[in-house]
């Protein structure tokens, strides 16, 4: 296995990216729901990096409002739990749209699920053009089918637009042998290999996302996108965070 380091590893700028954001990211310090301020500042930074010519694409979680999984373990059936967790992903995707629409930019939210009165169906031709218009996307309701997780729609639709990586903003700064939370000896990794990823249980997606990555030679890039500027540099190719790709 690969031990941490601190060598960075250089990789070039990205043309077209699917960012994966965590619904808890839109909380900021609250408890509950959408923060504001924070995505306003997530608005802001998107459009920095549209701006800079990169092609983007988004999917949210939901984990803000509502968990699938959380349901289930309360008794609800899964299927209906995640139904109800694709459904906070389009909340979630809404609410970004406007901030970006008020920042001045042009954005469209494409379901998996038919919502028509407030999203676009997703049709994969028209995703890529929108690309191609410069406008940003942002994928809600996952893959529109139970017993799959916002992860494992991130990786599934950054091969079908022909991203050239899956960039995780998450609210820690790479990944780290354990949980830096709980472990100050923890050690973060500027790269790791798909297999050691898997084979450890590091957390950086689950693991159908992760396989589906490998067997595509899609890398995946583990960030801090709470720390302003760090998905410009990320998308442009700087050593941020943890770089996941094929040994």
């Amino acid at each position: 296995m690969t031990e941490a380091s601190g060598n960075h590893v250089e990789q070039r700028p990205y043309k077209r990216v699917l960012l994966k954001l965590s619904g808890e990211v839109l909380m900021g310090d609250t408890a509950f729901g959408v923060d504001v301020e924070t995505i306003n500042r997530l608005a802001r930074e998107l459009i920095d990096v549209q701006n800079s010519g990169i092609e983007l694409a988004l999917v949210i979680g939901g984990g803000n409002i509502f968990r699938g999984m959380s349901g289930t373990a309360s008794g609800m059936d899964r299927a209906s739990a995640d139904y109800m967790g694709m459904l906070a992903t389009v909340m979630n995707a809404i609410a970004l749209q406007d901030a970006i629409e008020r920042h001045g930019a042009t954005v469209r939210v494409i379901s998996a699920l038919a919502i028509k009165e407030v999203a676009e169906p997703y049709i994969r031709r028209r995703a890529v053009r929108h690309l191609e218009k410069g406008r940003i996307l942002i994928f809600a309701a996952g893959t529109g089918n139970p017993y799959f997780t916002t992860d494992t729609a991130a990786s599934l639709r950054a091969m079908e637009i022909q991203a050239e990586a899956v960039l995780k903003g998450t609210k820690v700064d790479g990944v780290y042998t354990s949980d830096p939370a709980k472990n100050p000896d923890a050690k973060k990794y500027d790269t790791l290999t798909f297999t050691e990823a898997l084979t450890n249980r590091l957390g950086v997606m689950d693991s159908t996302a992760m396989s589906l990555c490998r067997d595509n030679h899609m890398p995946i890039v583990v960030f801090d996108v709470t720390k302003p500027g760090q998905m410009l540099r990320a998308v442009s190719g700087e050593s941020v965070g943890t770089l996941v790709q094929e040994g």
